[in-house]
């Protein structure tokens, strides 16, 4: 009989896990894949994510914050302009082959008992609950799901039903002295963000760059698809070779977050995916996982029930982290606005570094 158990072993589960762990909570981690891996991510770590990071990793992984490669600037490339913004604080390229890894190493530190290759099923009760896995069957008081946007236990309502198919895309590429920001490439039905990373057994090696793209699976099925569909980017990666095997996800289902189904808390994408060019999946899956596990520490201490921890999360959740599904959704929605009508404003955030700047702090 555990105190909790989190399912899913990426960064919004791992941080649910360790939290808990250092409250005192007895936590049971599962994680149905295998690390080191490789996942669908624009592996952009914001400022705010950081010092999270800093309290979460063991005292062996924390050279990895300072390893990785500053991110100081953003630059967005459509309609054929470039709008250009500093990123300050500034962010940080942390790759998720290394990143997934060292968190969860870093859980197993803190007492966790982490566990891969098990692959949750089935989920009954609503507080204490009994969980059915690949592995056995397992009982806990309390159930996070961090299990990703799509899985046998966080289907988005509806299924997506009706609604158009989005997919993501990942490789690595090389690239001699790439740019030290992140560079946003919109086309008509979705964009590619790329900026460069670094791996830890590559050493002081640069040249690497993550290019990460979302898009209309009736636009495009592969990245070099994409790249061929914007005319500087296409110029760009001419001459990339691939570092890395692609990697993809599919389908990406917008939606209002849902941050508790039925007592369970949900964690990450498994309560709600943000739009990816907004840089802050990382940070809210990391923040989200922090949440659930404050707002249960008063019922392992038997101070709160189960009802109202997993109220106070409900509203931790809307207070904190729903504003910045609200403001990456307006943005989406304004950058599918028709060209004659995006040009005056894009002419007014491109004489504006400030205004633009104003524009990614909304979406922190």
């Amino acid at each position: 009989m555990y105190d909790l158990i989190v399912i899913g072993g990426g960064p919004g589960g791992a941080s649910a896990a360790i939290h808990a762990a250092q409250s005192g909570a007895c936590v049971l981690l599962l994680e149905r894949g295998r690390f080191p891996r490789q996942k669908v991510c624009g592996e952009f770590v914001s400022a705010e994510s950081l010092g999270v990071l800093a309290r979460l990793l063991d005292s062996g992984s924390r050279q990895l914050l300072d390893e990785a490669i500053s991110i100081s600037e953003a630059r967005v490339f459509l309609d054929g302009r470039v709008l250009g913004a500093k990123v300050d604080p500034p962010a940080a390229s942390i790759a998720r082959f290394d990143l997934d890894a060292a968190l969860w190493r870093s859980a197993q530190d803190a007492g966790v008992d982490a566990r891969q290759a098990v692959t949750a099923q089935t989920i009954a009760g609503k507080g204490p609950f009994q969980l059915t896995t690949s592995a056995g069957v397992f009982e806990a008081g309390a159930l996070i799901n961090a299990s990703g946007r799509w899985s046998n236990l966080s289907t988005p309502l509806g299924n997506g039903a009706g609604r158009e198919k989005w997919l993501g895309l990942k490789a690595h590429f090389a690239e001699p002295a790439p740019r030290a920001s992140v560079d946003l490439y919109f086309i008509d039905g979705g964009y590619c963000g790329v900026q460069p990373v670094s791996l830890r057994n590559e050493g002081s090696r640069r040249g690497r760059l993550n290019a990460c793209a979302m898009v209309r699976a009736d636009v495009a099925s592969t990245l070099p698809e994409v790249f061929s569909l914007h005319a500087a980017l296409r110029e760009r990666s001419a001459h990339w070779q691939q570092l890395s095997d692609p990697v993809s996800t599919s389908p990406l289902i917008f939606q209002r977050p849902q941050p508790v189904k039925d007592s369970v808390l949900m964690v990450g994408d498994a309560a709600g995916f943000v739009d990816p060019f907004v840089g802050d999946g990382i940070s809210l899956a990391l923040r989200s996982g922090r949440l659930a596990a404050q707002s249960l520490a008063p019922y392992f201490a038997g101070g709160a029930s189960l009802d109202q921890a997993v109220s106070e999360y409900c509203k931790a959740y809307e207070g904190s982290l729903l504003p910045v599904f609200r403001n990456s959704s307006w943005i989406r929605q304004a950058l599918r606005l028709p060209r004659l009508i995006r040009r005056p404003v894009l002419s007014v955030l491109q004489k504006s570094p400030a205004l633009t700047r104003q524009l990614v702090h909304s979406t922190r």
